[in-house]
């Protein structure tokens, strides 16, 4: 089926995990920012139409971005949150139109992993995702409440697939009821769907510590030999 598919990029966050003295975006890996680095997985891809970043209306660092002054992509200001920027950038999106939905500090998404989402035409949408391996604990304060059984947990990843009509609407209905949205499939399944699970990489992992960046600089080396 042919869609018309737009990219969204939430990159308004401050990343404080990161203590660094600017937004962890545009922290240095491998040459480039993180931010240009994950633009790039969507900006070589065919079959997608354009990508609406959201920033922040205090950024200082995003007019430097030569990527962000492409004809491809279109700036909005994010919220307060996450699901407030993704909300923002829909205002500008068709209705009709499907998404994609990444954060800006995934910048090791390979290819294969997107093409994958792709293939998906299923109405209630879809994430990448991992199979939980580790053992899961379930804590009550500082201590185990108990051991999960994790043959039925995901670990979500991005990006998440959506008809960007639904989206909007979930996230409306999540924010006028006060419930907290903690990615997109979140309010999606509080709107009554369940989104489709496609088993993701590894390696397309979320820089959120300082020692996540030498992993991620690992793997984009590794992808450049």
């Amino acid at each position: 089926m042919m869609r018309e598919i737009i990219a969204i990029i939430p990159a308004s966050g401050v990343g404080s995990r990161m203590n660094a003295p600017f937004p962890k975006q545009y922290l240095m890996l491998h040459g480039k920012t993180i931010l240009e680095h994950t633009l790039d997985c969507f900006l070589t891809h065919p079959h997608i139409r354009k990508i609406v970043v959201a920033v922040s209306e205090t950024d200082q660092y995003y007019p430097q971005i030569a990527q962000l002054k492409s004809d491809n992509i279109q700036l909005v200001f994010g919220g307060e949150t996450r699901a407030e920027s993704v909300f923002n950038a829909l205002s500008v999106v068709d209705d009709h139109c499907w998404v994609l939905v990444h954060d800006a500090a995934r910048p090791c998404l390979k290819r294969s992993d997107l093409d994958k989402l792709l293939q998906i035409d299923d109405p209630q949408g879809a994430i990448l995702a991992t199979p939980a391996i580790d053992t899961i604990k379930r804590a009550n304060g500082t201590h185990i409440a108990r051991t999960e059984d994790r043959s039925a947990l995901w670990h979500a990843l991005t990006p998440q697939f959506f008809p960007a009509g639904k989206l909007k609407t979930a996230l409306n209905a999540a924010f006028q009821q006060g419930f907290t949205v903690t990615d997109e499939a979140s309010a999606m399944e509080y709107a009554g769907f369940h989104p489709q699970l496609v088993a993701g990489r590894s390696d397309n992992i979320k820089i959120t510590r300082p020692e996540d960046l030498a992993l991620a600089e690992f793997y984009l080396m590794k992808e450049g030999t």
